[in-house]
């Protein structure tokens, strides 16, 4: 198995492309037939897989499968797609996802949204089971890298954000910074990462009149879940909120833009009675919540993921020097214990080739002396002297691992042992469990689990555990039917 990784980020290319390319990021993983994990964020679009064998050929092959995938979920063009995606392999793929969780490739140097990211494409691939063991080893492992950066380094003591960045700008140019936003009326477009994150920062800047609205109707789930005194939008109180605005925030990422036009008419720039008070529109979708043209309405100044990137303030070089070290240090040793890991096949292998010839021996020996004392005294010398003339190889063997030599290791057992190695065969890739709805189940299944819950005390899981050790939410239908048969 060979990692690989194929990386379009706002270093190489434009943020409308790098958005076009994540629409269907979330069905992508699933779409092929090999361990693969999707991180889709503002600035990037990244997919990290392994492929079936480690020949070039076989790593070429796995590129070409998920770029083939990526242009029929984005609808562009293959061409395109392929020159779009760097490709990274092995460690470089390592180091890459690294320095991404700690936001060391971020547009804001340092970001904190990012490792929260590289948490949650994890979290969505083990849901929809593409994962693997050594892409969740990988993902876990730099998520806490990560963490590391931000409590042991001055880099993570800061705490930009896209979202502080934008905020930042906004007080700037409306001219009183800070001091802007507690009397200021906000409204929130989305209820995703991004617009968590920009209700937490309004709130920590002072601002108490923050509505939010989504077009998926979750804005009242989403205020609920969350304090700081915001209300959830209907879309009839669109128009109001606009009108009151002094900045609007788009976060959903949806496929629909807000027009020039509607702007206008929403916030009320034109007509009997025009506002008086300029408007500030952040768009923080990477496919964009408003049209470009929004820009140019009189009164209104657009900030946009383009604008942060461009005001994103550069850190010092100690601190980035700093993070890089703690990055640098958690790739080695990352590294160093998967190379290592890939020994022990071979330990395993060298290890029953001598326990077989051991017990064949004792074998013999028991026959023509029987299970006396001293033929078990001879055992444990025996054993004693293997145990020790297995440590030197078994050392070796991992030495040799991370210096990566494991085949050269492989052949030498084979040359001068005999010991054939056998290949590990890689698991196939976690299927997510399929829950069954009531209708799906026969009558005898019903009434069969029925009956068996007869015998399970209230609150309980099985008959075979006390009612608070475990529990299991049941389906309606069984529920229905146990309180028929009780009655």
């Amino acid at each position: 198995m060979v990692l690989i990784s194929l990386v379009a980020t706002h270093s190489e290319l434009d943020l409308e492309t790098v958005g076009t390319l994540s629409s269907g990021a979330a069905e992508l993983a699933g779409s092929v037939h090999m361990p693969a994990v999707t991180l889709a964020t503002c600035n990037r679009m990244e997919i990290y897989a392994e492929s079936s064998g480690s020949s070039h050929d076989d790593v070429q092959s796995t590129r070409e499968q998920l770029l083939d995938v990526v242009a029929e979920t984005s609808g562009l063009d293959r061409e395109l797609v392929g020159r779009s995606f760097r490709t990274l392999v092995e460690d470089d793929a390592v180091s890459h996802l690294f320095e991404v969780g700690a936001g060391l490739d971020s547009a804001v140097i340092g970001e904190r949204e990012i490792a929260g990211q590289v948490r949650k494409s994890l979290a969505d691939a083990q849901h929809a089971g593409t994962i693997s063991g050594n892409l969740t080893k990988l993902f876990e492992t730099a998520s806490r890298t990560a963490k590391d950066v931000g409590t042991r380094t001055a880099l993570g003591s800061r705490g930009r954000s896209i979202v502080s960045v934008a905020l930042d700008i906004a007080g700037d140019m409306r001219g009183d910074g800070a001091a802007f936003y507690p009397g200021a009326n906000v409204v929130l477009i989305g209820t995703g990462a991004y617009s968590g994150t920009s209700l937490a920062q309004l709130v920590e800047r002072g601002v108490t009149d923050i509505g939010v609205f989504s077009g998926s109707g979750r804005a009242e789930d989403f205020v609920a879940e969350r304090a700081g005194g915001a209300r959830a939008l209907q879309m009839q109180e669109l128009p109001a909120a606009f009108r009151e605005a002094d900045v609007i925030i788009g976060c959903s990422g949806g496929n629909r833009r807000i027009t020039a036009k509607e702007v206008e008419n929403l916030a009320g720039l034109s007509g009997d009675s025009p506002r008086e008070k300029p408007l500030t529109v952040i768009d923080l979708a990477l496919s964009h919540d408003f049209d470009p043209d929004v820009a140019e309405l009189d009164g209104v100044d657009l900030i946009t993921l383009e604008s942060v990137k461009m005001a994103a303030p550069g850190e010092t070089e100690d601190s980035v020097q700093e993070a890089r070290d703690v990055v640098r240090s958690a790739v080695d040793q990352y590294l160093t214990e998967r190379r290592e890991r890939t020994a022990d096949d071979a330990i395993v292998a060298l290890r029953r080739h001598t326990q077989a010839l051991l017990d064949e021996e004792m074998t013999k020996i028991r026959k023509q002396h029987g299970c006396t004392g001293a033929t078990e005294e001879v055992e444990f010398a025996v054993r004693r002297i293997v145990r020790k003339m297995l440590h030197t190889p078994t050392v070796r063997a991992r030495e040799m691992a991370a210096e990566g030599r494991t085949e050269d290791y492989v052949r030498a057992l084979q040359d001068l042992h005999g010991i054939e190695v056998p290949v590990r065969e890689e698991p196939a890739r976690a299927k997510p469990a399929k829950r069954r709805r009531a209708e799906e189940f026969s009558a005898g299944e019903l009434a069969q689990m029925a009956s068996y819950l007869t015998k399970v005390p209230a609150g309980g899981f099985c008959q075979h555990h006390r009612p608070g050790e475990f529990e299991i939410e049941r389906i309606d239908a069984v529920r229905d039917l146990h309180i028929r048969r009780a009655s």
